[in-house]
């Protein structure tokens, strides 16, 4: 049984939630997310809850039951109160700025790097060392961040790079005499 799965979605007020058979809709303040799930599972809407139920007991449906309703919690999270994601820069002469819709990045190459914001994310950089990467969908969020990380990923000797700002960085011992 999934644990996830057994609790309804709670759709809080100013979201609206429309199920049609296998997709779902979200509207909000930050905009409209929809997906389509499986067809192992079935979703209803009652008041203000979705519910998701497995069609059969198969193994297939049991593991796309909790899937699908984190899948939905997503979409009402996104468009209600939205996701952000947090990069650090650590390095000499390493930092970020917002130009018009581009991210540029100088990470200690010979040219900067610079990255075309895509359509529905919201990049700042309130001090050269951090950028908050912020938007509706959690997929995308989460995405950006990844490619915004892989310019320069934190090396192990001295830490230097782009990293998440909860990331835990094991760091390596240098030579010895």
């Amino acid at each position: 049984m999934s644990r996830v799965g057994k609790n309804p979605v709670i759709v809080p007020s100013g979201v609206d939630v429309a199920v049609e058979g296998q997709h779902v809709t979200a509207k909000g303040k930050l905009g409209e997310l929809s997906v389509t799930l499986a067809g192992n599972v079935s979703i209803s809407k009652e008041d203000d809850k979705v519910w998701v139920k497995p069609r059969d007991e198969t193994k297939a449906a049991r593991q796309m039951w909790g899937t699908a309703r984190s899948l939905i919690s997503s979409l009402v999270t996104g468009v209600a109160d939205g996701f952000q994601a947090r990069l650090e820069i650590n390095g000499v002469g390493y930092r970020a700025q917002v130009q018009g819709k581009d991210l540029v990045l100088q990470l200690g190459f010979s040219q900067e790097i610079r990255y075309p914001i895509p359509q529905g994310i919201a990049i700042k950089c309130e001090k050269p060392t951090s950028i908050e990467i912020s938007g509706a969908d959690k997929r995308q969020v989460g995405q950006v961040a990844a490619e915004i990380r892989n310019f320069r990923r934190p090396e192990p000797y001295k830490g230097k790079g782009v990293k998440h700002e909860k990331e835990i960085l094991v760091r390596k011992e240098g030579k010895k005499k």
